[in-house]
């Protein structure tokens, strides 16, 4: 998903996540519930950031890595009363669920894909709380925060991220009766947003997702989110051994940057990011900004040509490395 050229320059789903608040079907990313006694200690050892003394009611972003401490997946962790979700984009239930699953011995933990049972609708913008508020849900306003409201009788959990912009919401609630709560959210004032909406300003944010951004093939410091998703004083936990000697070394070889581009034109994923003729990156996704009125990308770029403020050439025009979000 990396969204046409310059389209949506302007266009009201955009503007609506940008400005005021932006409904955007995600049903199909993958929600994963896992319940009993066990579940807490047990999801701690699989992921780079700390669960066990996770509070209900609070989430956190996490790495699912491998024994080489490759990632296997990438998503948020929402801790309920009863049970803790794992969020992550589609088509990774089965995955996920068979890895942790393999490691289950005497744990009270059951593994359920609720990808299927649950839609996912994302609402975000400035106004997002207000539609809320206004629909009858009750608003979690810390960044990861999660709560439930009962809603004629639907019960709709409310997850509090910034993926697309400092303030949105994931929704989650029974398939069936998504259309309905779609048309209430609209009534409340949301308008709707696509999904190409919805990825020009996950760029924007710099947000990254597992299948395009992130693969099996990065380290979790190579992502460049480690105060979001590492905790590196929880102990032992699968592939630690290789995020600690890392963090040891003080340095991963690439970065996840945000490069933006003096045209218009967004480069395809691969195109190569040069300094003096060399490769020195590549370009992961990239979308033309309304915002900025160029294009945009998230890229790979080798350490030592990772600054902000470096300047590199494509076949794109020439480019230059920010930080990120986008600002």
């Amino acid at each position: 998903m990396t969204g046409p050229a310059h389209t949506n320059t302007g266009n009201a789903g955009y503007q609506a996540l940008t400005t005021s608040a932006g409904l955007v079907d995600l049903t199909g990313r993958t929600q994963l519930e896992l319940i009993g006694p066990d579940r807490a200690s047990f999801l701690h050892n699989f992921c780079t950031n700390a669960v066990r003394n996770l509070p209900p009611g609070a989430g956190t972003e996490a790495f699912f890595t491998d024994v080489k401490g490759r990632i296997l997946g990438h998503g948020f962790i929402f801790n309920g009363p009863q049970s803790l979700v794992i969020e992550t984009v589609s088509d990774q239930g089965q995955k996920l669920a068979q890895h942790l699953d393999r490691y289950l011995i005497r744990e009270q933990v059951e593994i359920h894909d609720r990808s299927q049972e649950w839609s996912e609708i994302l609402l975000a913008g400035p106004k997002a709380p207000e539609v809320l508020i206004a629909a009858g849900l009750q608003v979690p306003f810390a960044l990861l925060g999660h709560s439930s409201s009962d809603v004629d009788g639907t019960i709709v959990s409310i997850r509090r991220v910034d993926i697309a912009g400092p303030v949105g919401f994931l929704l989650s609630l029974d398939r069936d009766r998504a259309r309905w709560f779609q048309d209430r959210l609209l009534a409340a004032g949301a308008s709707l947003a696509s999904g190409d909406d919805f990825n020009v300003v996950r760029i924007e944010s710099g947000f990254p997702l597992y299948g395009i951004e992130i693969t099996a093939d990065n380290l979790p410091q190579e992502i460049h989110r480690d105060q979001r998703t590492i905790s590196f004083t929880k102990g032992c936990y699968l592939g630690q051994e290789t995020v600690a000697r890392l963090d040891a070394l003080g340095h991963v070889n690439k970065l996840l940057k945000g490069v933006r581009f003096s045209t218009n034109t967004p480069p395809p994923p691969g195109a190569s990011l040069l300094r003096e003729g060399h490769a020195v990156g590549t370009v992961l996704s990239a979308v033309f900004s309304p915002r900025f009125s160029s294009a945009i990308a998230l890229a790979m770029v080798r350490r030592g040509h990772h600054e902000a403020g470096s300047r590199l050439e494509s076949d794109f025009g020439s480019a230059e490395v920010v930080e990120l979000p986008f600002s």
